[in-house]
């Protein structure tokens, strides 16, 4: 039976009932320590301990700057959820290499601390996805703290640590081209950390940036005059009814089109933006369109928790659909051949189950 079968059961199950509720406590201790590892992250503590001896509290508070008290109640609940070792004789806490290797920035196995703060922020804004439930309204950006600086450390790790191995090979020629000088466009940047990263790379190409939030446009226009990069520019802008023919050689969109108020006129208009022979590159969440498909589906349940109360509510409050986060690859690659794509391939790349990415040539 699977998670969707229908119990016809009449009589009450008090073995599954007793698991069940095993199962809830566990959800619910795994939760307070999601929301830990969140804060260890964001306080520096797993940097702090990776890769040191074995340490008291005091040594490993004073080696990340922070207070020594609240660093001792934070390692013992990472300790009582097995996240870090404790010597009782020694009165030492150890942050083993094979748990760091998923923990701390450029672990091999990347950062999973990263995700930790989605359920953080979830608890955060509860009574604002509370009132979109009662009401069936929709949310604003604004409403979400560090949401852009969390998703600018996701784009980081996901797209960033690959874009120049793994995702611009997708696309035969497109590397050459950008060496040469194309015209590109990263339509939903953020905080422009990709768009950056390939205006330094390609100092003959031109990028531009364009984002609704406009805290996020302004980090990321200090970041590129920081760089000193005079080929990217960055603008504030509501992507809803973009079109502008014949402007690109490349647009990219990474985790972007499915909280937009129109995605399908939203990827007419990349198209109908594109010159002859150019290349739309779209990353999105991998998942499908059908629910019973995504029950062994990496993370699932997080990020339909992510769709509840982030990406569905942010769509209907601009007018949109709510497609939500599991909008389905299925969606977009109908999307995409219903906009006039020439050719649409379809790749996951092996270090990132998660996400699915199209390289569209018009």
């Amino acid at each position: 039976m699977t998670a969707l079968d229908t119990h016809s059961r009449t009589a009450f199950d008090e073995k599954a009932a007793e698991v069940f509720a095993g199962r809830v406590a566990t959800i619910l201790d795994d939760g307070a320590i999601a929301v830990m590892m969140a804060l260890g992250h964001r306080a520096g503590l797993f940097a702090a301990m990776a890769d040191a001896p074995p340490s008291t509290s005091s040594a490993i508070a004073e080696r990340a700057g922070l207070a020594e008290r609240y660093v001792r109640e934070w390692l013992a609940a990472m300790t009582v959820g097995r996240i870090v070792t404790y010597d009782l004789q020694a009165g030492t806490y150890t942050l083993p290499a094979e748990h760091a290797a998923c923990l701390v920035d450029g672990a091999p196995l990347g950062n999973f601390a990263i995700y930790a703060q989605h359920v953080a922020l979830l608890g955060a804004v509860q009574d604002r996805v509370l009132r979109c439930l009662r009401t069936g309204e929709g949310t604003a950006y604004g409403d979400y703290p560090c949401f852009h600086q969390i998703m600018a450390e996701d784009s980081a790790q996901t797209v960033g640590g690959a874009l120049f191995d793994a995702v611009l090979p997708l696309a035969e020629g497109l590397v050459d081209r950008l060496e040469q000088g194309i015209d590109v466009l990263d339509a939903g940047c953020g905080r422009g950390g990709v768009l950056i990263a390939l205006a330094e790379r390609f100092p003959r190409s031109r990028f531009v940036g364009y984002d609704l939030g406009s805290d996020a446009i302004a980090f990321a226009r200090e970041r590129a005059e920081a760089a000193g990069l005079g080929n990217v520019r960055f603008e504030a802008r509501d992507l809803t009814g973009f079109e502008e023919p014949g402007s690109f050689d490349l647009v990219t969109s990474f985790d972007a089109v499915h909280d937009q108020k129109d995605p399908e006129g939203l990827v007419r208009g990349i198209r109908a933006s594109l010159r002859p022979g150019g290349v739309y590159l779209m990353q999105d969440i991998g998942g499908s369109a059908r629910l019973e498909n995504n029950l062994d589906f990496p993370m699932a349940a997080m990020l339909y928790a992510i769709s509840c109360a982030h990406c569905t509510p942010i769509s209907i409050g601009q007018g949109g659909p709510g497609l939500g986060t599991m909008w389905g690859w299925e969606t977009a690659q109908a999307m995409l051949e219903r906009a006039g794509f020439a050719a649409v391939e379809r790749h996951v790349l092996p270090h990132d189950p998660m996400n699915v990415w199209f390289v569209a040539r018009t």
